[in-house]
């Protein structure tokens, strides 16, 4: 096995991003992959910034507009729909994706009824006409070289009226040893035993999201990078509303 330097991002590649299947197997793949987010608590993060969102002054008169970007399966979404119920507020929720087969298959997990539409895109180019709100995404980042992390940055900062969060991973050969025995033991789908243990290896330090921060153009100190249970990095910034 290739030892790896956990001192900086690697450059390998997820199977998911290059290996063309059909539907069925990539489908198979998100289901398992929504799984660990289950497992590991990923969305109670994103949450939590929602409640601050509210908290800020959301100006209740209309619904709250939100996009996450890198939608996959859309078990995000659902969380933020029964989160939205809970809380009493009226909500739109749209999940972006390049891939067509996530909007099929997060359309098919989804029960009817529930405020969520699915958008085959380029997030960079999409722009609805009732404008953005807050913007979110998980586990969405590492897939991207620094470059385009930058300018996924400076595009929600741009974009959102509101604020934006970013939940990924945070690079370390704790988590990335752990996941790699761990899915393997699991029988998880191959493209996640390959692509777990790659996208901690792909993902970022604190350090990293500071000076892509300074690279998109954003002051860092108006930015919150905080480290989260189990080895999350979430990357938040909130204004008020407007």
């Amino acid at each position: 096995m290739t030892t790896l330097d956990f001192s900086r991002r690697s450059s390998l590649e997820e199977l998911m991003d290059t290996e063309p299947v059909g539907f069925e197997e990539f489908r198979a793949c998100l289901v398992d992959l929504a799984r660990v987010n289950r497992l590991t608590l990923a969305h109670g993060p994103t949450l939590a910034f929602l409640d601050r969102v509210l908290a800020a002054g959301w100006p209740k008169d209309r619904p709250l507009e939100l996009v996450d970007v890198g939608s996959g399966y859309g078990d995000l979404l659902r969380k933020i729909g029964a989160w939205a119920v809970r809380r009493g507020v009226a909500i739109s929720l749209t999940g972006v994706d390049l891939n067509p087969w996530s909007a099929r298959a997060a359309a098919e997990a989804t029960s009817p009824g529930q405020p969520i539409r699915w958008v085959t895109a380029d997030a960079f180019a999409y722009e609805p006409k009732v404008g953005i709100d807050v913007v979110v995404s998980s586990l969405f980042t590492h897939h991207l070289p620094d470059r385009q992390v930058a300018r996924f940055l400076a595009w929600m900062d741009e974009n959102a009226r509101l604020g934006w969060f970013v939940n990924d991973l945070h690079r370390h050969p704790l988590p990335y040893h752990f996941f790699r025995h761990w899915s393997r033991l699991a029988q998880w789908h191959r493209f996640v035993q390959h692509d777990g243990p790659v996208s901690i290896a792909r993902a970022f330090g604190k350090t990293d999201w500071q000076r892509l921060l300074e690279e998109a153009g954003i002051d860092p100190g108006t930015v919150e990078v905080q480290w989260r249970f189990p080895f999350r990095l979430t990357v938040g910034k909130l204004r008020s509303a407007r």
